[in-house]
Order: C-alpha cells, then structure tokens, then sequence
C-alpha cells in the first residue's frame, strides 16, 4: 500500500501545490493506517470532494483509483462503491455522461450488496437526472421511480418529497400533465408536513406552470401569487425573483407586454444585485422573447446576444444552445434563412455535445422548418422526420406535433397528398391524446371486420363451388338438352331476381340505417340519452319530479351595450364562441344543458340521472365558465375589441322535468328553484359566481372551494335571501 501513496502524494502536490487547511489534515487521516477503514475512506472522499470534484474533475478519476486499490487491498467494497460515486460524478460535470452513467451504475450495485439504501438511493437519483438532462425521460422516469421507492423504505421524508417533484419534472417534461400534477400534488403535502417553505414555494410555483401550459392563466397566476408570497415571508430573494419571472410569462403570453417587461425588469434587478450571473442571463433571454413576439426584432436580438455572451462564459452549455436556438428563429422570421440555418447547426451542436435528445428534436423541426419556408420541402421533410422519431422514441408530444406539421406542409408543398394526410391524422391525433385509446380500438374493430369479411368470401366461394358442382350432376341426369336448356334459363331469371331484390333490399336497409343513425344523433343534441332513449321505446315521456337538481344561470353585462360595438355577424360569432365553451366545461362536468334564451345560458346538475356530486360538479362547471370570460376578456381586449362580463348564479332544490310541446320539443325544467336560480345570477356580481344558501349547505365542506358570506341581499320577488360568493380553495 505505501507503493501507491507515495505517488498520490505527488499527483496531489502537483495539482495543488501543498494541501492547505482541511485538506491537509484529512490527506494525513488517510494515511494514517491505525485509523479504522471506514474513518481514512470518508477522509479521502472529502479530499476528492471538497478539493478537486468541482474544480479539476479530470484529476478525479486518477485519485479514486487510489479507493479501488485500497478495496481490493483490505476488502472494503466501500470504498471501491465511493470511487465508482465521485468517478461518475466528475464524468458528467465534464461531459461523458454514458461514462458517467456506467461508474454510477456500478456504485448502486455494490452499496445495494452492502444494505447502504441512502447513498444507493443518492446516486440512483444522480442517474436520473443525467437522464433527465439527456431528455431520456423513460430511464429518468425508471431511475427515480427506483429512487422514490427506496427512500420510502427509509422513511426519508425529505428525500420521498424531493424525488416526487422530480418525478413530476419528467411527466410535466413529456407533456402528461395530469400525471405531474399528480405528483406535485404528493410533493406538495410532503412539503407541508415537513414545513419546508423553501421547496414548498418551488412545488407551488410548478403547479401554476402546469396550468401556464394549459392556459389557464387565472389560475397559473394564483399558483405564482401563493409561491411568490411564501418566499416573501420566507426572505428567499432569489425565489422571489424566480416567482416574478413566472409572473412575467403569463404576462406576456396574454399580450401585455408592458406589464410582463415590468415584471421581468424587476426580476433582472435583484439578480443583478445578488450577482447571480445564471439567471441574469436567463433574464436577458426573458426580455428577448417579449421584443420577438412583438416584431421587434433588433431588440430582441440584442438581448438575446447578451444572454449568449453570459452564457459561453459561464459554460452553461445547455442556455448556449437554447439562446443560438432563439437567435436563428430571428433570422428565421426576418426571411434570412442561410443565417438561421448557421445558428440552429450551432445549437444542434451543443445538444449533441450534451446528449439531450429533446432539444435534438426541436433543433431538427425548427431546421426542416427553415427549409420549408425556403422552399426546399424535400430537406424540410429530412429534418422533421428525423425529429419525429427522436421525439417518438423518448415519448415527448409537443416535438412529435411539431413534427407531424411541418411533414404536413411539406409533403402538401410536394403534391403528395396521401403523405400529407397521413401526418395530418397523426398531428390529430396526438393533438388529442385522451382519444388514443379509443382510436386503437377502432383500428382493432377495423381489423376485426376486415377477417370477418375475408371469411364471408371465403365461405361465399365454397358454397358456389358447392353449387357448381351440383348443377355438374343435374346437368348429367338430364335426359333432354331442351329442357335443361329451359331449366337454366329458368334459374337464371330466378336467380337474376332475386339478385336485383336482395340489392334493392340491401340498398334499402343501409338508407334506412342511415337516416336512423342521423335521427339518432339529432335526437341525442336536443335531448338527454335517457330522455331520448325512453321517447324511442315509449312514443312519450313522463315528466318526473327531482329532490335535489342545481340549477346554472349565466348572462352577460351590458348585453345590448356590447352588442352595438359589433356588426351582428361578429354578435353572433362571439356568443356562439362563448357557448361552445360552455358546452365543453358541461359535458366535462357531467351536467345537462337545458337551453339558451338570447345571451342567457341555463344548465342543470344532477338531471334526469341523479348523482352525489352533481351539487360540487355544478359550481366546479360554473366557476371554469368565469375564468374562460375572464381570459376571453382580456384576449379580446389585448385585439381592441370589445368583449362581454358575465354573471353566474346556482340554486338547488326540487323541479319537475320533461319534454314541452309535439313540434320541435324542448327537454325543460320548472318549479321555484329555476326562479330562484335565476335570482341567483340577476342579484349576483360580474366576475363571481354567486349561490343560494341551499346549495352552499351540500358543498360547504369541500376542501377545493372557498366561500365569501353576503349575508342577506334583496332578490327581485323573494325579499331578502341568504347569498354566498364560491371560488376555488
């Protein structure tokens, strides 16, 4: 052993000069062989760690050998585990991440041998955000699902927590936004339970960007609020920072550019004075997309050349890439094309450097679109289908959309429409992920009719050579040429006829199915599927009573008002807009649309299929109806077009319910609780969704509702009644 210290002594010495301070007394712990093994090793990690792991990591692998061969020497598997740990660590500070990977692979097998489940779940972790960093989000998802699995063995609360939001990075990075929500949601209640304000804020703040993504801006903006708030009380000044960030994007991609300046401003401000060069780049880079969306175009170029100035020389590769992707869809949206191309070769580069398949795949459709807008669709359709399948493969979404456009585009530009629309089906279909499923079994139902007709023909066939034959043996037993003559002639006219009449039956019965299937469909968009079904078997339906139905009024403010700012096409358009809404948030919530009177929309919960969350349904449906008009609002006004306010109100209690008239027959609803209802919205506030006392009663204990008391309020007709604003918790 002392053959290999003298050595190491000198690497030491010629990398640093003489060891100072602690370091100097940790490299004699290590050398001191009366110290128990355990003891020299941590000593000589901390020596690696502290002293070389961040600042020279190529010296790193040289120095952990010196673990290896003291494991081998003095049978302590530990310390080999170590050296694989700081060997992995410094490949990937330096860029070697398959190398990285292979070292860090081979200390989980060994600290899993040894029972050491914290540091195996460490680098477990360190696993998966290589992969993560790489845009592998299926190894990332696989190693830190192993990772959350051993620290819940361990009971390690803060480590269970940190791994969960780490595994709602990965869902929010593939685009299953439900699945990371999920997740943030778990990392969140792990968060409050420890109290660990710090991390909670961050949580917070990556919920609001699920609903940015989504576009739900009120509600992202709440998110930020409430992490911005916590890292006020909190004095974390660079999470307030972060927070104001977040805050500016909403701004910004509402349009309002001044506000989301202000906020970003602000931001790049307390960077500037803590000197966090990181994220004043990040600042730059911010201020630069604001300049790009509004054309402004040598603006944005200069800070976004600033933002790369910082970046090359703060190393951080992976803002390089992205800042030189930013800088060439510039060039790109001035009509330079050779220019962008030079920028996006260059951030394609460095993703390649850095493994990150996602950013490949951006870099690659962004290129195939620069070809396309050049005119050059085939090498357009090179680049994007090379993107498409890097996408494919890590199961990211947005790339693969983005894909499936720009092989649209080209392959129309070519004239080859059968390409075309097949990218076209599957831009659609990964548009509309939530129907994948069902697609899959109407492929599977195609396949299963295609067998099933292959086997008629089949079957057909054999029973026409059945028939031949038959006919072979008549014709044999026949005495008389003439009358076999007739008898042929007689079957063909028969079979003639009954051919003509099987076609027209046939021809009959699909018109026939066809109109029913149209009746059918027109039935299901005026009446409820229960109603229709029992007016198909019955000829009639009875009206019935109901204990308990939530009645939903909307009516917009100043209708006729904003109707005089509008032609009556552009009047029409927007209350159609606005009510093609609501019916999506209805049928979401699983509440019955009864009609439209004008501007006024009325719904029912809990009708003609009575259920024990129709009440919680109702405000949750009444509740997303406002935020749609709020953001509607501010688009439209973003546009300088006039655009409505809007009044809610719910009321529960019993109606009768049943079909009105023979003609043109209308599924409607009566009896005091409608009045009520509709006293709810008249006596309510633009913006709110005011309820009745007997519909807070039901949902007075949801955890996800919050509820302002008005106390008593004059309602047209009823004299004073007990009226409650609700909104989300």
């Amino acid at each position: 052993m002392k053959r290999l210290l003298f050595p190491l002594l000198i690497v030491l010495t010629a990398i640093c000069g003489k060891a100072q301070g602690n370091l100097d007394s940790l490299y004699h712990v290590w050398q001191d062989p009366t110290r128990p093994d355990s003891i020299r090793v941590n000593a000589f990690r901390d020596i690696i760690w502290d002293g070389y792991l961040y600042s020279k990591p190529d010296t790193v692998e040289e120095m952990a050998q010196a673990l290896h061969e003291f494991a081998d020497s003095y049978n302590y598997p530990r310390a080999a585990a170590i050296g694989f740990s700081l060997m992995g660590l410094a490949n990937n500070f330096q860029g070697n991440h398959a190398q990285a990977i292979e070292y860090l692979e081979e200390s989980v097998s060994i600290y899993k041998e040894l029972g050491h489940k914290v540091v195996m779940a460490n680098r477990l972790n360190d696993i998966g955000s290589i992969y993560y960093n790489q845009g592998n989000y299926i190894e990332a998802l696989k190693y830190r699902q192993a990772c959350l699995v051993a620290y819940e063995e361990l009971q390690d609360a803060g480590g269970v927590s940190g791994t969960l939001y780490n595994i709602g990075l990965v869902y929010f990075s593939q685009g299953d936004y439900p699945r990371a929500l999920e997740y943030y949601e778990k990392a969140k209640l792990a968060m409050e339970k420890s109290d660990d304000q710090k991390w909670l804020a961050e949580v917070i703040r990556n919920i609001g960007g699920i609903y940015f993504v989504q576009n739900n801006y009120p509600r992202a903006l709440e998110y930020y609020v409430k992490s911005l708030a916590i890292r006020e009380e909190i004095g974390d000044v660079k999470g307030v920072a972060s927070s104001m960030i977040s805050i500016g994007n909403i701004y910004n991609a509402q349009g309002n550019y001044t506000r989301a300046l202000d906020y970003y401003q602000r931001s790049l401000s307390i960077y500037d004075e803590i000197e966090d060069k990181h994220r004043i780049a990040n600042g730059f880079n911010s201020i630069g997309i604001v300049y790009a969306n509004q054309d402004s175009f040598d603006v944005a170029l200069e800070y976004y050349e600033k933002a790369r100035l910082m970046n090359e020389q703060l190393g951080n590769q992976h803002r390089l890439a992205t800042n030189l992707n930013n800088i060439g869809n510039i060039y790109r949206d001035r009509g330079d094309y050779n220019q962008a191309y030079e920028y996006y070769q260059m951030s394609l580069a460095i993703f390649e450097e850095l493994g990150d398949r996602n950013g490949i795949a951006y870099i690659m459709n962004n290129i195939g679109v620069n070809y396309q807008k050049q005119g050059a669709p085939a090498l357009a359709i090179d680049f994007c289908r090379k993107a498409f399948t890097l996408a494919e493969e890590i199961g990211v979404l947005e790339p693969q959309k983005l894909s499936c456009e720009c092989l649209y585009e080209a392959y129309k530009a070519l004239g080859k429409g059968n390409e075309a629309l097949l990218y076209l089906e599957k831009m659609t279909l990964i548009k509309d992920s939530l129907r994948a499923e069902e697609t899959a079994k109407k492929l599977e139902q195609m396949e299963f009719a295609k067998v099933m007709l292959q086997d008629s023909i089949a079957r057909v066939e054999g029973e026409r050579l059945v028939r031949e034959a038959h006919q072979a043996e008549v014709r044999k037993k026949n005495q008389t040429r003439n009358l076999f003559i007739g008898s042929s002639c007689l079957l063909l006219l028969l079979a003639g006829g009954f051919y003509s009449r099987w076609r027209y039956v046939r021809k009959s019965r699909a018109i026939i199915e066809s109109e029913r299937d149209r009746s059918d469909h027109l039935l299901l968009n005026i009446l409820p599927a229960e109603i229709a079904a029992e007016l198909k078997d019955k000829g009639r339906t009875d009206a019935r009573n109901f204990d308990m139905v939530s009645i939903l009024f909307t009516d917009f403010k100043d209708f006729t008002e904003q109707s005089e700012k509008m032609t009556a096409s552009q009047l029409v358009d927007e209350i159609n807009h606005c009510f093609e809404a609501f019916d999506g948030i209805i049928e979401k919530y699983g509440i019955e649309k009864i009609k439209t009177i004008g501007d006024a929309y009325m719904a029912a919960g809990g009708l003609p299929v009575p259920t024990d969350d129709s009440v919680k349904n109702t405000v949750l449906a009444a509740i997303e109806m406002q935020e749609y008009i709020k953001i509607r609002k501010t688009e439209k006004h973003a546009l300088g077009q006039p655009a409505f306010e809007m009044r809610v109100g719910i009321h529960t209690g019993p109606v009768v319910a049943g079909i009105v008239g023979v003609k043109k027959f209308q599924y409607d609803v009566w009896g005091d609780t409608v009045n009520t209802a509709s006293r709810m919205e008249s006596s309510g506030e633009v913006g709110k969704v005011n309820i009745s006392q007997s519909t807070y009663e039901f949902v007075k204990d949801e955890p996800q509702l919050a509820f302002e008391s008005r106390g008593k309020v004059a309602a047209k007709g009823k004299g004073e009644v007990e009226m409650w604003f609700v909104s989300h918790a």
